[in-house]
Formats: C-alpha cells, structure tokens, sequence
C-alpha cells in the first residue's frame, strides 16, 4: 500500500529591518545584500523620526544609560524602513546583521552587515526584530496600515477553502465548460479575477445636489 505523504509546508515570515541614518546613502547596496539572501522586500518607506517616536519605539529600552544617545541618533535623519520575507525571516535577517556592536561585529562576523556599514555599538547602521512578536510590534509601528494576519493551518485552513474558494471555483470551472474557449488558462484565470469574492466594490452614494 502506498503511503500518503503530506505535502511540504514552507512558512513564511516577517520581520522589520531598518537602515539607520548614518547608512542611508548605502540604502541600494544594502537593498542588493537583502535581496541577494533571499529576502523579498514586501513593504518600503524612507520617513525621519521624531525623538518621541523614537523614544516609543524603543521603548523597552528606556531607562538604560545609552537610550537618550539612542533616540538622538535614530532621529538624526531620515531613515528607511522594510518588510521582509523569506522562511525564517527573523533568524535570518538578525544573522546576517550580525552582533549589535559593529566594533565586536568587526572582530567576529566580518562579513555581517554591521561589521561592513557599522561603526561602532550605537552607530550599527542597521536594525532587526529580536522575535516574530516583536516583530509584529514593529511592522505596525513602522507601517501602522499593514494588515498582519496570521496564515491559516489545519480546520482553519479547511473552513476557509470550503466557505470562499471552492464555490467561486466551482463556478469558475462551470463557466469554463459553458463556454469551451480557445484558450482555457487564460480564460479561466480572467474569470476568476473578475468574480473575486473579496474584491473591493464602490457603491454611489447620490448627493444632495445629485437629488435635486
């Protein structure tokens, strides 16, 4: 009897990664390094931060000797902020950071980004989430109108195949048979994208002075 395998799962995940002021002229050399470690950049912004929300932040940080240095340094300039993805994104963006202190990065990890752009332990050019939950805190901070929902797995997974994309499928490939055209990829991927189901709809309000 053959056994049934399951098919091979790949999770993705996310993480924040900042290119701190003093680095923001490498932003292209840097990008290439990402991008080159198989890293897809999802979401991008060059914004300048205020102390203050700098000091937020960071918050968990506060009260430590460095942080006013800290909250000075990150607001000097604009900085530029990104979503990455990739399998294990967050142990593997903080790997190729390297240690927090570029001068020990320098000594030990010396092909890591903060040996090659940081300078010393407050000027590391470069920021990484510690966890997937911190991460998470940072990605809305950062970008406060990503959406950040969890994949669904197991009986999720199921009820949502079931509820959403089986019926508009079925419909799909009903049509499909209708129709008999020429080319039925093409045809039935056009179909599908135009009866998505979660495709946003406008809806006209008359106005006042349309009324009258």
């Amino acid at each position: 009897m053959q056994m049934l395998m399951p098919e091979p799962q790949i999770f993705v995940e996310r993480t924040l990664a900042l290119i701190k002021p003093d680095v923001i002229d490498k932003e292209e050399e840097i990008e290439d390094h990402i991008l080159r470690s198989g890293f897809l950049i999802v979401q991008k912004r060059k914004i300048q931060l205020s102390p203050e929300q700098c000091s937020n932040f960071y918050a968990d940080q506060y009260g430590k000797v460095f942080f006013p240095n800290l909250t000075a340094y990150m607001s000097s300039g604009p900085l530029v902020a990104m979503v990455l993805a990739r399998h294990c994104a967050v142990s593997y963006w903080k790997e190729l950071l390297g240690p927090s202190n570029s001068v020990r990065a320098k000594r030990t990890h010396p092909h890591s980004l903060r040996a090659i752009y940081g300078t010393d332990d407050l000027r590391n050019a470069l920021h990484g989430s510690l966890s997937i939950s911190t991460a998470e805190r940072e990605i809305r901070f950062m970008f406060p109108e990503v959406i950040l929902e969890p994949i669904p797995a197991g009986q999720r997974a199921r009820d949502y195949l079931n509820l959403y994309v089986k019926p508009t499928l079925l419909a799909g490939l009903t049509a499909l048979c209708k129709e008999k055209p020429a080319d039925p990829m093409t045809w039935l991927a056009d179909w599908l994208i135009e009866h998505n189901p979660n495709k946003p709809r406008l809806q006209h309000h008359v106005t006042e002075e349309e009324h009258q």
